[in-house]
């Protein structure tokens, strides 16, 4: 039986390396939660799939943003929590006050631009209308000197785009 297996040390590399990433996130959040507030000029955009298992958000936003969103946790968020599985932030929209649940296995990238540190995450698309599904790439760690910040700014919350923080 056990000379059927075989150990794929690729695989295993990158689900620990993920892994990894995971648990620096959710360090990091930890750590900002009992500061009470990012340290310095850190700040975080967490981007994550809105239909995925377990993500809470309300029903106008998940209407605006049906697959992806990207939240900024800078100046104007408040009863930030982070558990083993999940972070929750309250953030404002136009003026409307929303909680946010999100587990760490929706997040497609997290990144912080005053450290010119950023990560991408291999998830599973939620399935679409047709039964299929889409893939991210795969975990890896990226240092970028100048990134472009896209901002949609609403009253508190800032939506970007992570374009600028891809590999090319």
């Amino acid at each position: 039986m056990s000379e059927d297996i075989e150990l794929d040390y690729n695989d295993l590399i990158q689900e620990a390396q993920k892994r990894a990433y995971r648990f620096l996130m959710r360090d990091v959040l930890k750590l900002v939660a009992e500061l009470g507030d990012a340290p310095g000029e850190h700040h975080f955009f967490i981007e994550f799939l809105t239909g995925a298992p377990g993500v809470s958000i309300p029903d106008h936003l998940k209407e605006q943003y049906p697959e992806r969103m990207t939240i900024v946790l800078q100046h104007q968020f408040e009863n930030l929590t982070v558990t083993d599985d999940e972070v929750g932030v309250t953030l404002w929209f136009k003026g409307k006050e929303a909680r946010l649940e999100i587990p760490f296995d929706a997040v497609t990238q997290f990144a912080d631009p005053s450290a010119q540190f950023g990560v991408n995450f291999d998830v599973s698309e939620p399935e679409n209308e047709n039964g299929g599904a889409e893939t991210s790439a795969a975990p890896e760690a990226e240092t970028e000197e100048a990134a472009e910040e896209k901002t949609d700014k609403s009253e508190g919350a800032d939506i970007v785009s992570l374009d600028s923080f891809r590999k090319k």
